[in-house]
C-alpha cells in the first residue's frame, strides 16, 4: 500500500515538513568508524555520518540542525546569512583557478543560495615552513581579484605556520556574511511533489580538471575548473520567479547526486531525474567513463541545483539561461510524492537506477 499522498493545502504542507524535521532531529545517528578516512571529507554519506553524529550532536542548536550551508538568522530586523569553510585543494594551482580565488567563489556560493548578497570575508592561512612567498602572492592576488569581482570585502583573518613537513604547502578558511534583500525563504524541506529540478550547466567539470591536474594519468583534455561566484546568477533567478524558488544548493562534493538526496531526504520526497538532460561535456563523459565514476558525484565549484515550483519552470530556466553563468542551464528532473527519501535516474539506455549518494572518495582534496 503506498504512502498518503501529500496535502494539496499548503499549510498542510508546511505542518508535514516541520514534522519531517522534528523526527530528523530525534534520529541518532551512530559513527561507527573509529578513525578519520579520506571519505570522511568527501561530501558524501561518510561526511554526512560525521557530521550528524559528531557535530551536530555536540553543538546541537536549531540554526545547526537544518544542515544547510549556512546559517540564516535575524538581528535588529535585518536578515542575514553567515558561514565558514576550508579549502584543502591539490595541486594549489590548476586550469582555471587557484586554491584562491576557490576560497572566495565558494564562500560566496555558500551564501548565495540562501538568496543572500554577500558582503564580508575573513581568511585564516595555514601555512608549511618552506613554502614558497611568490606562490604566496599569487594566490593572495588571486583571491584579491576574486573578492573584487564578487563585490565583496576580505576584512580580517589570521596566519599560522606548521613546521616542514606537517602540512601540505598552504590551506586556507574562510568565513563570510551576506544580506538577506528579498522575501523569499528557501530551503530543502520546501521541495514539494510536483516541482521541477534545474541545473544551471554541465557537471562535474572542477572534479574532472582537478583529477587531471595531478598528471597521474595519460589522459589530455582541454578542461578548465568551472570555479565562479553565482550571487548574480542567483539573483537573476530570484528576481524571476520570486516567492517560487524552494531551494538551492551549490553541488560541490559529492556533486549533484548528493546534493539532490539530501534535498529528498529533507523534504520527504522523491526526485526523479532524467540523465539525457543533465549536460555533461564530452571531454568529462569520457574521463569518467575510462575512470569508472559517475559525473553525477563529481564536484562542481560554479554550478547550482534549483528546485522551482512547477508553474515558474519556463520563467526560472529563461532567467538562468539569460545569464552568462547559466547559458547552457537545463530542466533535468522533478520532484515526486514517491519514493520517499529516493533519486531515481532514467538512464540513457531507458532504464531506470538508484541514484545514491557518494560512498566513499574517488578523488580526496578536490576543494
Amino acid at each position: 500500500m503506498s504512502r498518503e499522498r501529500a496535502p494539496s493545502d499548503p499549510r498542510d504542507a508546511r505542518l508535514q515538513a516541520l514534522e519531517r524535521i522534528e523526527r530528523h532531529k530525534q534520529r541518532k545517528v551512530r559513527l561507527r568508524d573509529e578513525r578519520i578516512t579520506l571519505a570522511h571529507g568527501a561530501g558524501g554519506k561518510a561526511t554526512q555520518t560525521l557530521v550528524e553524529a559528531v557535530f551536530l550532536e555536540a553543538f546541537r542548536n536549531p540554526l545547526l540542525e537544518k544542515l544547510e550551508d549556512q546559517a540564516v538568522f535575524e538581528t535588529k530586523g535585518q536578515r542575514l546569512a553567515f558561514t565558514t569553510d576550508g579549502y584543502v585543494v591539490s595541486p594549489l594551482f590548476f586550469p582555471g583557478g587557484d586554491i584562491g580565488d576557490l576560497a572566495v567563489n565558494g564562500t560566496v556560493n555558500d551564501l548565495a543560495v540562501s538568496g543572500a548578497r554577500p558582503l564580508y570575508l575573513s581568511a585564516g592561512f595555514i601555512l608549511e615552513e618552506g613554502f614558497a612567498v611568490e606562490d604566496l602572492r599569487r594566490i593572495a592576488a588571486s583571491m584579491a581579484r576574486a573578492a573584487a569581482a564578487a563585490g565583496v570585502s576580505i576584512v580580517a583573518g589570521d596566519t599560522k605556520v606548521v613546521e616542514r613537513g606537517k602540512g601540505d604547502g598552504c590551506f586556507i578558511t574562510t568565513a563570510g556574511v551576506g544580506v538577506l534583500e528579498r522575501e523569499d525563504t528557501l530551503g530543502a524541506e520546501r521541495a514539494r511533489p510536483g516541482d521541477v529540478v534545474l541545473v544551471s550547466g554541465a557537471v562535474a567539470e572542477h572534479g574532472v580538471t582537478i583529477l587531471l591536474a595531478r598528471g597521474h594519468l595519460e589522459i589530455e583534455a582541454d578542461l578548465a575548473s568551472d570555479t565562479a561566484p553565482l550571487h548574480g546568477l542567483v539573483a537573476t533567478l530570484l528576481d524571476a520567479a520570486p516567492g517560487e524558488v524552494r531551494c538551492l544548493r551549490d553541488a560541490t562534493r559529492g556533486g549533484v547526486a548528493t546534493v539532490l538526496n539530501e534535498i529528498a531526504a529533507a523534504a520527504g520526497t522523491g526526485i526523479a531525474l532524467r540523465e539525457a538532460d543533465i549536460p555533461v561535456r564530452e571531454p568529462v563523459r569520457a574521463a569518467c567513463e575510462l575512470l569508472g565514476i559517475d559525473p553525477l558525484h563529481m564536484a562542481n565549484e560554479g554550478r547550482l541545483v534549483a528546485v522551482v515550483a512547477p508553474e515558474a519552470a519556463e520563467r526560472a530556466l529563461g532567467a538562468l539561461r539569460s545569464h552568462p553563468l547559466g547559458a547552457e542551464a537545463s530542466l533535468c528532473g522533478r520532484v515526486t510524492a514517491e519514493p520517499e527519501g529516493l533519486v531515481l535516474l532514467e538512464t540513457h539506455f531507458g532504464g531506470q537506477r538508484v541514484l545514491d549518494v557518494l560512498i566513499g572518495d574517488p578523488l580526496p582534496r578536490i576543494c
